[in-house]
C-alpha cells in the first residue's frame, strides 16, 4: 500500500484515527503515520487522531473535530451562540461541553475547550449533517442555558449589555417555552435566578 491508496480510501474521514484505518487496511504499518507527518501529508491532532494536511479548515471541520477528539462533547456556548448569530465576533477556539474534565486543546488545526457540565445537563444538542459525517451541536436554548449555568458572574442586566448579545436575533429565533421547560427540568436555583435576569433584559429590550 501506498500514499496514494491510502488517502483514496481515507479521504471520506475529516479526522480519522489508526482503528479506522484497520478497518480498511488490516496489516497497516503504523510507521506510515509517522512518515507521513514528516513528509506533511498528514497532520496529527492529538493522540490517536490524523487528519490529511490538505484538509479545509472549515468551520464544520472544527465542530466535528470538536466532537471526535474528546467524547463525548457537544459544541455550545460561545462557539454555538457564534453559530446562531448570537454575539458579534467570531471566537477564537471551538468550545464544547462535556461530561469529562474540563480540558484546553491546542492543536495544528485549532484550539478546542472543553467545559465540564454534569451527566444531567448533557442534552439539548442535534446531530447536524455535514458532507458524510455529523455532529452535534447545541440548540439555541440549550447554548444560552449552558453559558448561563456556567457564568456564575452574571448578577444583573449590565452584565447582557457588557456581552453584546443580539437579542433581537434571540428574539426571533429562540422558543421561551423550550427555555422554560429546560430550566424547570434543571430545577437550580442559581440557574433560576440568572435566566430571570436573562428574560427581564429580553422582555425590555422589546
Amino acid at each position: 500500500m501506498n500514499y496514494t491508496q491510502f488517502q483514496k480510501k481515507m479521504s471520506d474521514y475529516p479526522v480519522f484515527t489508526k482503528q479506522e484505518i484497520e478497518k480498511h487496511f488490516p496489516e497497516f504499518d503504523t510507521r506510515r503515520l509517522v512518515e507521513w507527518q514528516e513528509k506533511g501529508y498528514i497532520l496529527k491532532i492529538r493522540n490517536r487522531y490524523y487528519c490529511f494536511s490538505e484538509a479545509f479548515i472549515s468551520e464544520e471541520f472544527l465542530y466535528y473535530t470538536a466532537n471526535t477528539i474528546y467524547q463525548p462533547s457537544y459544541v455550545s456556548l460561545e462557539s454555538a451562540l457564534a453559530y446562531y448569530g448570537i454575539i458579534p465576533e467570531g471566537v477564537f477556539q471551538t468550545v464544547s461541553c462535556t461530561t469529562l474534565k474540563t480540558e484546553t486543546f491546542g492543536t495544528p488545526v485549532g484550539h478546542f475547550q472543553y467545559r465540564h457540565i454534569k451527566k444531567k445537563l448533557f442534552f439539548g444538542y442535534t446531530l447536524e449533517t455535514w458532507k458524510n459525517v455529523r455532529y452535534a451541536m447545541a440548540e439555541l436554548e440549550k447554548a444560552v442555558i449552558d453559558y448561563l449555568y456556567l457564568h456564575s458572574e452574571i448578577l444583573d442586566s449590565s452584565t447582557f449589555q457588557s456581552l453584546r448579545w443580539k437579542m433581537d436575533v434571540i428574539r426571533t429565533n429562540m422558543s421561551l417555552e423550550k427555555l422554560k421547560v429546560y430550566g424547570n427540568y434543571l430545577d437550580h436555583d442559581a440557574l433560576d435566578k440568572r435566566l430571570g435576569i436573562f428574560k427581564g433584559v429580553l422582555h425590555a429590550e422589546t
